[in-house]
């Protein structure tokens, strides 16, 4: 029985990603990001990228920090 539903499992996993496949994107127009040197496709990340990492920087001091004070409490015990 175990067999049957690792095979049935197989088959599931390796065929319903080709049914299930999207359509095509259609072509963007002729005259998009033609005024500028930047291409259809180009859209800035750096902001949102520098946040990410402040806050995990932030997270990581904070955990830290608090995991300094444990051990120095657990110290003085």
């Amino acid at each position: 029985m175990k067999k049957i539903t690792n095979i049935i499992a197989a088959l599931l996993i390796t065929v319903l990603p080709l049914i299930s496949l999207g359509q095509n994107v259609p072509a963007p127009p002729d005259q998009h990001g033609s005024d500028t040197n930047q291409s259809a496709e180009s859209a800035p990340i750096g902001g949102g990228v520098a946040i990410l990492l402040s806050l995990g920087a932030a997270y990581g001091g904070k955990k830290y920090y608090d995991y300094r004070k444990k051990l120095k409490n657990e110290m003085e015990d």
